[in-house]
């Protein structure tokens, strides 16, 4: 294998399996990326070791709306510059995170007769991977579980970033002004941020920084900026690494890559997934499953009360330990290798 295309899109964990992918390819791999104009852009763009390509992808609006009536029209139209693309870079392979940006470029990569390989990072498989297991030679899984939808279907675990994997707390200056005797909790909303627990971290402020120090990173939602003593307040973390190992528990959403990070590093968790009514509830999947494994507590959004909240987070540090054994009894390995290993055996 000599080129590699990469694609994935929409949030930052359709993005980063592939970075951690990359740090396992063969040294003289020519990757290339091709995504759309939002986060993977910028992402993307500042690795000087891949090559962006730009398509006009389209995403699917779960709600009824006269857009989506376009989409088959601006399927085709993102079919085609992908195909355009794939020609001129003429790929051993694609790997596909999943996404709706990935889409078009799978479909693309079959009609160009060129292998495709994906991965799935929930325990429910999401439209567009549906999509993309007709046109890939293998789909990869981080859950054993999904494997039971194809004989495509491979337990492979979630790629892992080595930074999150080599965290350092020492790169965080601010350390040095929370208070020693209190824990750290670290509040993580996903790369495009959590309103709902945003919102609940900030009604709470006051009762949340008598017990914990408490490191919030908002995403890119909008939320007061607040300055207040044992509370700092960040909007993003490319180095979430050295967040992760400076925590002592964790409040999260409950996506695939964000919690499998968490579960790398052996840090216990309060998940709050999104709700089913605005998401397919893969994240609700997720959460229950880290919960029955002992990973994880979970708080649901309707079952939301700001007493129980906080009763959570308290239970949640008091019984760590237990939380911590259970994390590092799991059988959770990265899959970087496991994946490459399929990725050549699947190159033409």
């Amino acid at each position: 294998m000599k080129t590699i295309v990469m694609t994935g899109g929409g949030t930052a964990g359709h993005i980063y399996p592939n970075l951690a992918l990359k740090d396992y390819l063969d040294k003289d791999c020519i990757v290339h990326y091709i995504g759309s104009a939002g986060m993977e852009k910028k992402i993307i763009t500042k690795e000087k070791d891949i090559i962006f390509h730009q398509i006009d992808a389209v995403k699917l609006k779960r709600k009824i709306t006269p857009s989506n009536l376009l989409i088959p029209f601006k399927l085709i139209k993102a079919v085609c510059e992908a195909k355009k693309i794939l020609k001129k870079v003429k790929p051993d392979v694609i790997f596909s995170k999943g996404g709706f940006v990935s889409v078009p470029v799978a479909i693309a990569g079959k009609l160009l007769k060129i292998p495709v390989v994906s991965h799935e990072s929930d325990l429910t498989m999401g439209l567009a991977n549906k999509i993309i297991l007709k046109c890939c030679t293998h789909m990869c899984c981080t859950f054993q579980e999904t494997t039971k939808l194809s004989d495509k279907c491979v337990f492979t675990g979630q790629p892992i970033r080595k930074q999150v994997l080599k965290g350092n707390k020492n790169n965080l200056p601010f350390l040095s002004s929370l208070n020693k005797n209190k824990p750290n909790l670290l509040v993580v909303g996903g790369s495009s941020g959590a309103k709902f627990i945003n919102d609940k971290v900030i009604d709470n402020i006051d009762k949340l920084t008598a017990n914990f120090n408490v490191i919030h990173i908002t995403g890119k939602q909008s939320v007061p900026s607040i300055k207040k003593q044992n509370y700092i307040q960040i909007d993003y973390a490319e180095n979430i690494g050295d967040y992760l190992i400076a925590s002592d528990i964790i409040l999260s959403r409950a996506g695939s890559g964000a919690i499998n990070e968490f579960l790398a590093v052996g840090k216990p968790m309060l998940l709050i997934p999104l709700s089913k009514r605005c998401s397919r509830g893969d994240q609700i999947e997720n959460a229950k499953l880290f919960n029955r494994l002992g990973y994880a507590d979970i708080l649901t959004e309707e079952d939301y009360d700001d007493n129980l909240f906080l009763i959570k987070l308290d239970n949640l540090y008091k019984n760590k330990e237990k939380y911590i054994k259970n994390l590092k009894k799991s059988k959770f390995f990265n899959a970087c290798e496991k994946i490459i290993e399929i990725i050549k055996s699947d190159s033409k």
